[in-house]
């Protein structure tokens, strides 16, 4: 019997209200969107609740979509829009960082690749133009072929081929600069193997019968997100792409860049908001800015794709970010930087990490480098190998506790990990030389009235086995200089 296609299975649900064709159209994709859900929220019940979301709007707008839609592409999309909204919205009390491990049979390196983009990997996606982004899915996600990939797309298989080499090499660049370092066939191995996760058995079901009645029967928190990441597509699809000019001139190792903004963008300070929010990024005008704090309240700041803005924080934070260099206890000053809050933003099209750069130089009159610096720093070694609160980990997925100034808690995470914490709260760089390579569980707890921090030292020994040893060694730093 003669499969009917997506757009057949589609038109037959709008035009007869076929709950058949729904729910054969639910189970083609419902790994797919679980798995984008998953990887998000780390949590098979929150990913339930946001699939079901997912179809939903699907039944909701599916009189809407037109003939030439590919299906794939747009559910990943509105997975992807979904769970950030997810993760956004009040109906998550605890907002984490995910980092979704999933445990294959695949080789040693391409294993180990998939836990470090992994996280990352739909934020990466989020960055390609449309089309690329209905390439890698249809390839990676969905497996087909070459030739089926330039059907679906209106292009030869030779077309679909050199799409794809390009959107991995984009891809690539992306994890590369995030400290990744891998081939483009590697990447491409580790997503088709580890991107798609099954859905319960019995959440076909239950998604489609929720989604039949267009989710009139949903529960308060998933109607909540559904108006939510209804709003976030309607903001996305209405958002206009404002032409930026952008001339890049290469001279004597150089790199020289002029901005033109559209006039009538100039004065759009929208973006001047107390908190991150990755939505106002997005859609805001192109421009680069460093302004002095609109607000004397503290801010935040973060990036989206290249995109990257904060608001009322300090200058040293502003330069750390814009060299990819987060560790303050591995950068060296050697000038001052002004002691006030500022509000940055850098919204081009492309280029912004330079733009941000060059705007630095010419406000603060600084300039960045890396430099190996011999200095003190502390050892982790393994003093205790069977230490009752290193225990490995059973579940795929990872995640960390802010639970306050005396208590550390994280499931499915590195020692190089804990290792980072260590930095943070003793302000001495911290090198892993466990050797340790599997992920743990770990539940830290320490006295923190303790200036000398002998408690966390003396907790970390006697629960993970752990020890910090003190000695002198070559780290990499940034060091901050005067412009020339």
């Amino acid at each position: 019997m003669h499969e009917l296609n997506d757009i057949a299975l589609l038109r037959q649900y709008t035009e007869q209200n076929s709950e058949e064709a729904f729910a054969t159209l639910v189970a083609r994709h419902i790994d797919r969107v679980y798995s984008v859900a998953l990887r998000h929220t780390g949590n098979p019940h929150q990913a339930e609740e946001i699939t079901q979301a997912v179809f939903v709007i699907f039944a909701r707008k599916s009189r809407h979509l037109g003939k030439s839609v590919i299906l794939e592409g747009w559910l990943y999309q509105t997975a992807r829009l979904t769970a950030a909204t997810f993760i956004r919205s009040e109906i998550r009390r605890v907002r984490r960082e995910q980092e979704a491990y999933m445990q294959t049979g695949l080789n040693d390196n391409e294993s180990a690749v998939w836990k470090q983009i992994a996280p990352m990997l739909d934020t990466a996606l989020a960055g390609l133009s449309e089309t690329d982004r209905h390439a890698v899915v249809l390839r990676f996600f969905y497996g087909k072929s070459l030739k089926e990939v330039g059907a679906v797309l209106g292009g030869s298989e030779d077309a679909a081929k050199m799409r794809l080499h390009r959107a991995m090499e984009k891809l690539q660049a992306f994890f590369l600069k995030r400290g990744v370092t891998s081939t483009t066939a590697t990447l491409a191995g580790a997503i088709s193997v580890n991107s798609v996760q099954a859905a319960p058995i019995a959440l076909a079901k239950f998604v489609t019968a929720g989604a039949m009645v267009k989710g009139a029967a949903a529960s308060g928190s998933t109607l909540t997100l559904i108006q939510g990441a209804l709003k976030i597509m309607a903001w996305t699809k209405a958002k206009s792409a404002v032409i930026a000019g952008v001339v890049v001139l290469l001279a004597a190792g150089t790199t020289l860049m002029t901005v033109k903004i559209i006039e009538q963008h100039k004065a759009d300070e929208s973006w001047r908001v107390r908190l991150f929010d990755s939505r106002v990024l997005d859609r805001i005008s192109p421009q680069v800015k460093i302004l002095p704090a609109q607000s004397s309240r503290g801010g935040g700041y973060g990036t989206s794709n290249d995109k990257r803005m904060g608001t009322g924080v300090d200058a040293e934070t502003i330069v750390r970010m814009v060299s990819g260099f987060w560790s303050p206890v591995r950068t060296i000053l050697a000038c001052e930087l002004p002691a006030a809050k500022y509000d940055f933003i850098a919204s081009l099209p492309s280029g912004n990490a330079e733009a941000l750069r060059q705007e630095i130089r010419k406000q603060f009159g600084v300039v960045t480098r890396l430099e190996m610096v011999e200095t003190n720093v502390l050892l982790l070694t393994v003093k205790f190998p069977n230490a009752p609160g290193l225990r490995p980990s059973k579940t795929k997925y990872g995640s960390t506790e802010n639970n306050g100034a005396d208590h550390f808690s994280c499931v499915n995470q590195s020692v190089s990990f804990v290792a980072g914490m260590l930095e943070g709260n003793l302000q001495i760089p911290v090198i892993d030389q466990t050797g340790l390579t599997q992920t743990f569980d770990i539940d830290l707890k320490w006295n923190q009235h303790d200036p000398q921090h002998n408690t966390l030292k003396q907790a970390l020994l006697d629960q993970l086995g752990l020890e910090l040893v003190p000695t002198t060694k070559p780290v990499e730093m940034l060091v901050v200089e005067k412009a020339p």
